[in-house]
């Protein structure tokens, strides 16, 4: 038996084939585990920034052809963004809302406070505030998670400041507080100092989490990022509850 005339021509062809598909298996396993494309994440200013950093430094050393970008923004601009598709992932101080549509792993918890110099303790009487009313309250803006965490806390005790002073930056809030200004709301995470006192607590155990759409939790690039972050194994304990007054230093509990 011998090859037709024809079918020389088609083993040629059949030759280059192959070849082609050889070099595209070879390809495959090349890039196998290889992340490409853009990758947004968004991160609220109180993200641990160690665990930002950490996440893409990792993401960049080991995917080199993955594009990331980091959006900053309050919590819930981040939680917009993964909502509405302009972000994949972010990490927000989780809110009092309905989150059945995303998945979150909990990354770390601290408590908030309403503080002031130490001299307005004496105003607080069994945790009635009314004392403190013609007192400056130094707040984040309402838009932000902590502004709206302060509004409830005010409304829950009937509690109305006559003047408010909007600071979105809790280093800068704290240098007021520190310096008598007025009393302000805090949170536990930042180093303590000696010239701030817890006069009440605003909210116990308030959770920062990386979250994404429940839709999406099949997708690699998630799957990556929760490797990671160590998620399924990172459990954090809950807080134990702070008492109602004393000095910042023996009311915060360091999280890991």
């Amino acid at each position: 038996m011998t090859v037709t005339q024809g079918g020389s021509r088609l083993l040629a062809v059949a030759d280059k084939l192959l070849e082609q598909h050889q070099r595209f298996l070879e390809e495959a396993c090349r890039l196998r585990g290889c992340l490409t494309g853009e990758l947004r994440i968004g991160a609220a200013r109180c993200s641990n920034r160690q665990t930002v950093r950490t996440l893409l430094t990792e993401l960049y050393s080991r995917f080199p052809e993955l594009e990331v970008r980091l959006d900053r923004g309050p919590s819930s601009c981040v939680l917009s963004g993964i909502r509405n598709g302009y972000l994949d992932a972010g990490f927000y101080v989780e809110p009092n809302e309905d989150q059945s549509d995303l998945t979150t792993v909990e990354l770390s918890r601290f408590n908030v406070y309403l503080a002031g110099a130490p001299e307005y303790a004496g105003h607080v009487r069994d945790g009635d505030l009314t004392g403190l009313q013609d007192v400056p309250c130094i707040c984040p803006p309402d838009r932000s998670c902590y502004g709206r965490m302060a509004e409830t806390f005010f409304e829950e005790r009937n509690f109305h400041p006559r003047r408010i002073i909007n600071v979105d930056d809790e280093v800068v809030a704290r240098t007021l507080i520190a310096d008598g200004v007025g009393i302000g709301v805090i949170h536990a995470p930042l180093p303590p100092d000696e010239r701030i006192v817890v006069l009440s607590e605003v909210r116990n155990s308030v959770r920062i989490v990386f979250g994404y759409l429940a839709e999406r939790a099949e997708d690699p690039v998630i799957g990556v990022i929760r490797q990671i972050l160590g998620c399924v194994e990172q459990k954090p304990e809950p807080q134990r509850a702070a008492g109602k007054c004393g000095t910042l230093p023996r009311l915060v509990r360091k999280t890991a």
